[in-house]
């Protein structure tokens, strides 16, 4: 736990510099702090991002959404803040390191079950769950990331916590659980459903209901930081995120409408 906690002071000290550095660049520059499930479409949101504002630098950190508010709330100097829930953003407004005016649902994310092996169909998500050939089912960590506190909850309605308990293993991250599905290091793995949707993924995989998880919508949020909201270039970024262009991109990489 000693080492855990100097690792991530580390890594807290490490985005301090890299902001500060970027704050002396010239030109604009922003600081986001993004769900990993959002990874995929970073590249596409950050060509959108500079073309509307040539020169603009922007820097990306990725993590679960649980784990970033924490940076946020300890002094990480972050601009924006794309959250895979609601619930982070608006603790985030809440203790006055966000900024509440701002903060909007841009997109919703599905969850699927997913895998690469070749002897497991897929036709049936309890039937899967309960195959005798799954001794690993990956999940995101409840404790930090909405789509393991989702898959949480689908566990729970297919049956009980002690059913399945022994065969889970934990990862940081939604996109830890994909490298392990996809690595073979779970057999099974609850992931974003726009990490299978968009083409990219071999296997198979069930697309789970969203009644599954009512409580966890995956509905996602962003939010400029206290220092977000002073900086012309984060609030334009925003307005990129939520309004048609930033809604397109989103759609093609497999997530819902933010209304929707």
């Amino acid at each position: 736990k000693a080492v855990t906690k100097v690792r991530r002071s580390l890594v807290l000290v490490g985005i301090i510099l890299a902001a500060t550095a970027g704050r002396l660049l010239a030109g604009p520059a922003v600081s986001v702090a993004a769900a990993s499930n959002l990874l995929p479409v970073i590249d596409a949101l950050r060509a959108a991002w500079t073309a509307a504002e040539p020169g603009l630098t922007i820097t990306v950190s990725s993590g679960a959404s649980g784990t970033l508010f924490a940076q946020i709330t300890q002094g990480a100097p972050y601009d924006l803040f794309l959250s895979a829930d609601t619930n982070y953003p608006t603790r985030l407004a809440q203790t006055g390191a966000g900024y509440a005016a701002s903060q909007r649902i841009f997109a919703r994310g599905t969850l699927a079950l997913w895998s690469t092996r070749t002897d497991l169909t897929l036709e049936d998500l309890a039937a899967t769950l309960r195959h005798p050939a799954v001794k690993r089912i990956a999940i995101a960590q409840p404790r930090t990331a909405p789509y393991g506190r989702a898959a949480e909850l689908v566990l729970s309605q297919i049956g009980s916590s002690a059913e399945f308990s022994a065969r889970l293993v934990f990862a940081e991250t939604i996109a830890q659980v994909a490298q392990w599905v996809a690595t073979g290091h779970a057999d099974v793995g609850f992931v974003a459903g726009s990490h299978v949707t968009q083409g990219a993924a071999s296997g198979r995989w069930i697309n789970v209901p969203a009644s599954l998880h009512a409580d966890e919508p995956l509905a996602h949020a962003a939010i400029l930081t206290k220092r977000g909201a002073s900086n012309p270039a984060a609030r334009r970024c925003l307005e990129i995120l939520t309004g048609p262009q930033g809604a397109e991109i989103l759609r093609a990489a497999g997530y819902l409408p933010a209304g929707r």
